[in-house]
C-alpha cells in the first residue's frame, strides 16, 4: 500500500485500546508439580509462588499462537473505536513472540483482519509494544501514516522448560516459569489535544547476553535446547535497578511532575517482588499501580497494554498515565501519555 503524504499533526495519541487474554490458565503451584514430575527433581514446596508472588497465568491453547492473540486484541481495538482495519494505513506487529521467523508477523495479523495497511515487525524483548507504541507516533507526526494499529501477541509460556535435567538448569530457566500469554492493541492517530507528550529512553547493550531465547537465528538455528528462555533474574534486576531510576528521575524532573500528577503508572510486570521493589526505589504511590503479576504472570510486552485496557474506560480528558517498560537487552522506556 502506498501510503500518501498528509499534512503533518502537531499531536498524537491512543485513542482505543483492547487486550485478549487465552481461555486456560494454570497456576504456579500446578506448573510447579508438572516440572517436578516431568524433570524428577524435588522441589521445595510451593517455591515457585512464594518466589514470584505469581499465583497463576493464561496459557495459549493448542491453534493459539502469537498472531491468534494480536488478532483477537486489535479487532475489539477496532470495535471500541468504530474503525474498520481498512480505516488503518499503517499496522506494526510490536511483541517479543512472533509466528515464524520470517515472514513478518504482521503479514499474517493484516491477513487475518483484511487490512491493506504499511506493515512491519518491531522487536525489542519487554518493550516491543510501547516502542511500536513510539515508532507508530512517529509515522502519524511525521505525516507518514494517519492511523496506526500496534499489536502485540506474547506466547513465552511456549519458551518454558518443563523437564530439566537439573537443579543448575531449573535455576538457570527459572525466569521463563513467570511467564504467562496474552495479546494487546491500540490505536494510534492525530489528537487535537494531549497524547503522547514525552518519550524517553536509557539502552546498556553490554548486558544483552543476561537473559534470552537464543534459538531461531543465525547463532543457533536449530537445536530444541535453544528455543528455552534461559538468564539470571537477579542479575536482570540488580541492571535495572542500577540504572532504571535516572530515566523515570529525568522524566518527571523534564516534566516538571511528581507522582500525584499521574491518574496511572503503568510498569513492566515480572514478579510481585521486582515490582515491590520498582516502588521501593522510584516511590510511587502503591494506589498508582495496576497491579496484574499475580493473576498474569509475566507477559511480556502486552504487559503494559493489558494494564492500559483496564484502567482506559476510568480516565477522563487531561488525565494523565505514566507507562514505563523494561525489556531484556537491557533497556528502559518511559512515555507520558494524557488522554485526549
Amino acid at each position: 500500500m502506498f501510503i500518501q503524504p498528509c499534512e503533518p499533526p502537531s499531536r498524537a495519541g491512543i485513542t482505543a485500546v483492547a487486550c485478549l487474554l487465552p481461555e486456560d490458565a494454570v497456576s504456579s503451584d500446578d506448573l510447579q508439580r508438572e516440572v517436578a514430575l516431568r524433570s524428577g527433581l524435588t522441589l521445595p514446596p510451593r517455591l515457585l509462588t512464594q518466589a514470584t508472588g505469581i499465583l497463576s497465568r493464561r496459557v495459549a491453547g493448542d491453534g493459539v499462537y502469537a498472531s491468534t492473540l494480536a488478532v483477537g486484541a486489535a479487532r475489539r481495538a477496532l470495535a471500541s473505536a468504530g474503525l474498520d482495519a481498512l480505516d488503518v494505513d499503517l499496522l506494526l506487529f510490536a511483541s517479543a513472540s512472533r509466528d515464524l521467523v520470517e515472514p513478518a508477523t504482521a503479514h499474517i495479523v493484516q491477513a487475518e483482519l483484511g487490512s491493506r495497511a504499511h506493515v512491519l515487525d518491531v522487536t525489542n524483548a519487554c518493550n516491543s509494544f510501547v516502542g511500536g507504541i513510539d515508532l507508530a507516533r512517529s509515522m502519524v507526526l511525521a505525516g507518514r501514516a494517519r492511523r496506526a494499529l500496534v499489536v502485540t501477541g506474547e506466547t513465552p509460556s511456549r519458551a518454558v522448560r518443563r523437564d530439566p535435567a537439573s537443579l543448575a538448569e531449573f535455576r538457570e530457566c527459572f525466569a521463563g516459569y513467570t511467564f504467562g500469554d496474552a495479546g494487546a492493541a491500540v490505536v494510534v492517530e492525530a489528537v487535537e489535544r494531549g497524547g503522547i507528550v514525552d518519550v524517553d529512553t536509557e539502552t546498556h547493550s553490554e548486558h544483552w547476553e543476561v537473559g534470552g531465547i537464543p534459538g531461531g537465528g543465525s547463532r543457533h538455528p536449530r537445536g530444541d535446547s535453544y528455543t528455552y528462555f534461559r538468564g539470571d533474574g537477579h542479575e536482570l534486576r540488580g541492571v535495572f535497578e542500577k540504572v532504571g531510576t535516572a530515566v523515570v528521575d529525568r522524566t518527571l524532573h523534564r516534566n516538571g511532575m511528581g507522582w500525584d500528577g499521574f491518574a496511572k503508572v503503568l510498569v513492566h510486570q515480572v514478579t510481585v517482588p521486582y515490582l515491590e521493589r520498582f516502588a521501593e526505589i522510584t516511590g510511587v504511590p502503591a494506589g498508582k499501580l495496576v497491579v496484574t503479576v499475580p493473576e498474569l504472570g509475566n507477559v511480556a510486552s502486552a504487559s503494559i497494554g493489558v494494564q492500559l485496557d483496564r484502567v482506559f474506560g476510568e480516565l477522563t480528558p487531561g488525565e494523565r498515565v505514566l507507562f514505563v517498560g523494561l525489556g531484556g537487552g537491557i533497556s528502559i522506556m518511559t512515555m507520558v501519555w494524557e488522554k485526549s
